[in-house]
């Protein structure tokens, strides 16, 4: 036994991750962290890093959208700060948007043909995503389409924060701000609106306010040459040969420097720093003596801020409207569990969660004071039930 969990069910977690994942060449490695009550219960590590490499304890991988939450914290910071308030809209900050109408016709070889939204884009409507922004990969509309044609949400392109901003403005938004649910860029935008009000850059400001407090050490959007043999190789998806190599890490596209900082999905970083990340969430904003946010705007994050309620079955109007993500709430940049019943998952109510497109993901568990975080190299995350598998396991384990 340890702090709470039957020791024998933990060790399930790396068993099955090798004999499903690993083993059968499904995904490349595998690591997990388990902590109950802020003590480390369970870490392991299989599989290779790099081929003939062991993955390490210390291995540095792109976490993507585990980013979003990061800088949904450091912008909740700033509203804590009296900068910026959930209310205001996004114009205050990026005038840009002044004309950007929402999508009724066009597209492709026509001209777009829009009109003026109902409402203007609100701060609150980014963290929650239902600000009619959208992703080019979801493939559903004109507007993806647009996307991928500017490559607008190609966190490789020689954007700046200003020129991604104005490019963005352009395309029309896919609904009404407050309308609908739609997995976006929105977080994106989030890190240009907090370059701006702080006048300085967004990666300095998540040095400063987050990973410096936290001793996130090794988390950035740049590999530093000193620290790139920990990087991680990775790799996407294949129908035939099950995987294909994406990125390696000897040679990767996080090792270079690059003028667009990608507040929705440009982080790399470690089992050790997400853990201290997620600690602080699970102290209610606190780590050690380190306060980073208040216990009441944490709560406020972590609540269900669905417009009118209910999960995103209901409003999601693109990916995550599938049947698994029944129960399923979103706050301020965190899914949230409202109901495990209807998720068809063991969990808690008010559980905490998200998750990044190379199948990394972590939660929260105030309830049961449990933090977990998972890391792999697979695109897409859509590949493999493995994360709601890893959560299965970590709440068979509890023994108290």
């Amino acid at each position: 036994m340890g702090h709470g969990f039957d020791t024998a069910r933990l060790d399930r977690i790396p068993a099955f991750l090798g004999a499903k994942y690993v083993d059968s060449g499904r995904l490349p490695h595998a690591a997990t962290l388990v902590s109950r009550r802020g003590e480390i219960a369970h870490l392991s590590c299989i599989g290779e890093a790099r081929p003939g490499a062991a993955l390490k304890e210390d291995a540095i991988f792109r976490i993507a959208s585990m980013t979003k939450p990061i800088t949904s914290i450091a912008f909740m910071m700033l509203v804590e700060e009296g900068k910026v308030a959930l209310s205001d809209p996004l114009v205050k900050y990026c005038p840009e948007f002044e004309d950007t109408g929402v999508f009724v016709a066009g597209g492709g070889h026509m001209p777009f043909l829009t009109r003026p939204p109902v409402r203007p884009i609100l701060m609150v409507d980014l963290l929650r995503h239902t600000s009619g922004l959208s992703y080019g990969f979801q493939e559903r509309t004109p507007v993806d389409a647009a996307y991928r044609k500017t490559k607008i949400d190609d966190f490789d392109a020689a954007f700046t924060m200003d020129s991604f901003i104005e490019g963005l403005a352009k395309i029309p938004l896919q609904f009404d701000p407050g309308a609908h649910w739609n997995y976006s860029m929105a977080t994106d935008v989030l890190g240009a609106v907090i370059e701006r009000i702080e006048s300085k850059p967004f990666a300095h400001v998540l040095h400063e306010r987050v990973f410096g407090p936290l001793g996130m050490v090794d988390t950035g959007f740049k590999v530093p040459a000193d620290q790139q043999h920990r990087l991680t190789d990775a790799y996407a998806f294949h129908p035939k040969d099950k995987m294909q190599p994406f990125d390696g890490g000897d040679r990767s596209r996080w090792a270079k420097d690059r003028s667009f900082h990608s507040g929705g999905g440009g982080l790399a970083s470690t089992l050790s720093d997400y853990h201290r990340f997620c600690l602080m969430l699970l102290g209610g904003g606190k780590y050690g003596d380190t306060r980073i946010i208040s216990r009441k705007t944490l709560d406020l994050m972590t609540s269900n801020h669905l417009v009118g309620g209910g999960d995103l079955t209901q409003h999601s109007v693109g990916i995550f409207s599938e049947d698994e993500n029944a129960g399923v709430g979103f706050g301020l940049g965190f899914a949230v569990t409202l109901d495990p019943a209807a998720a068809g998952i063991p969990g808690s109510a008010g559980d905490f969660y998200w998750g990044g497109m190379f199948s990394t993901g972590f939660f929260v568990d105030p309830v049961e004071e449990i933090c977990m975080v998972f890391m792999t190299q697979l695109m897409p995350s859509s590949t493999y039930p493995v994360r709601r598998e890893v959560k299965t396991l970590v709440h068979a384990a509890i023994d108290d």
